[in-house]
C-alpha cells in the first residue's frame, strides 16, 4: 500500500487527529492550559470511535500525548526564558525527583490496566476544573514553599501523577506552586520545563517498554501513535500562537471558566464511564 492509499484508507483517523492538534493549539495559547488536559480526553474517545477498547485507547492516548508535548515544550520554554520567566534553580532542586516520579509512573503506564489510568485522569481533570472555578484569582494558602523533604514529595510527585495520565506538568505544578504564594507568571514558565523534564523520559518508556495493544489504532508502536504524534504537533505549534492572539480580544477570564465547566464535564464523564 502507497502512503497516498494509506492515507486516503484512514482519512477519517487523519482528519480527527487533525483537528485535534488546531483544538489543543488554540486551548493552549488562549487559555495557558498545557495541551495533554485536551488531547489526552480527545484521543481517549476518538480512538473508542474507532472500534479501540477503553483500556487501549487511555494508555495509547497517555504515551501518545506525553509525545506531542516533547516538541511543544522547548518551543514553549525557549518563549519564557526569553522573558525570564523559567526558575533554573528552582528545576536544578527538583529535576531528580521529577525524573524518578515520571519513570516510576510511565513504567506504570506499560504495566497497569488502561482503566486505572482512566479513573486517574477524571479524577485529576475534575481537581483541575475545580481550581480554575473556585481557586482563580485568590490569595495564596502560604507564603513560601516547604523544606526540602517538602519539595522532593512535591516534584516526584508531579513527574509521578503527570506522567501516569500524560499531561506535561503545568496542570499540576501551576496551581500547587501559586498555592505556596510562587509568582504565577514564573509558575507557568517554569511548569514548561517541567514538561520536557516528564514528556521525554515518559514517552521514550512508554515507547520502549509498552507492549502495543492488539486493538491499538493504526501506527502505534509501543504505546505511542505516531501518526497521532505527526498529525498533533505541528497544528498545536501553528495555532497556538492564534489562540494566543484570541484571548488578547477576548474574555480570558471568561473562557477559563467556559473551558473548566468542559472539562469538569469531561473528567466526571470518564468516571462514569468506567463506573458503567
Amino acid at each position: 500500500m502507497s502512503i497516498i492509499e494509506f492515507v486516503i484508507h484512514n482519512l477519517t483517523t487523519f482528519s480527527a487527529l487533525l483537528v485535534t492538534g488546531v483544538f489543543a493549539g488554540i486551548l493552549a495559547g488562549m487559555l495557558g492550559v498545557g495541551g495533554g488536559i485536551v488531547i489526552v480526553p480527545v484521543l481517549f474517545f476518538l480512538f473508542q470511535s474507532f472500534g479501540v477498547s477503553p483500556e487501549s485507547a487511555m494508555a495509547v492516548a497517555t504515551a501518545t500525548s506525553l509525545a506531542t508535548i516533547v516538541p511543544t515544550s522547548i518551543s514553549s520554554i525557549r518563549s519564557h526564558n526569553q522573558k525570564g520567566n523559567v526558575d533554573f534553580d528552582l528545576l536544578k532542586r527538583w529535576a531528580v525527583f521529577i525524573l524518578v516520579g515520571v519513570l516510576v509512573g510511565s513504567w506504570l503506564v506499560t504495566r497497569v490496566d488502561g482503566t486505572w489510568l482512566t479513573v486517574l485522569f477524571g479524577v485529576i481533570a475534575t481537581l483541575s476544573a475545580l481550581n480554575m472555578l473556585f481557586r482563580a484569582g485568590k490569595s495564596a494558602l502560604l507564603q513560601e514553599l516547604p523544606g526540602k523533604g517538602g519539595q522532593t514529595i512535591m516534584g516526584s510527585s508531579i513527574g509521578f501523577f503527570s506522567s501516569m495520565v500524560g499531561i506535561g506538568g503545568g496542570t499540576i505544578s501551576v496551581p500547587l506552586l501559586t498555592l505556596y504564594n510562587y509568582p504565577a507568571h514564573k509558575a507557568v514558565g517554569t511548569a514548561a520545563a517541567i514538561g520536557l523534564i516528564i514528556s521525554l523520559p515518559g514517552a521514550v518508556t512508554m515507547l520502549v517498554l509498552g507492549s502495543t495493544p492488539s486493538d491499538a489504532p493504526v501506527g502505534t508502536f509501543g504505546l505511542v501513535n505516531f501518526i497521532g504524534f505527526v498529525c498533533i504537533v505541528p497544528l498545536t505549534v501553528l495555532f497556538a500562537p492564534v489562540g494566543a492572539s484570541l484571548a488578547a480580544k477576548l474574555d480570558a477570564t471568561k473562557l477559563k471558566k467556559i473551558f473548566a465547566v468542559v472539562l469538569l464535564i469531561t473528567g466526571l464523564r470518564m468516571l462514569l464511564q468506567v463506573a458503567l
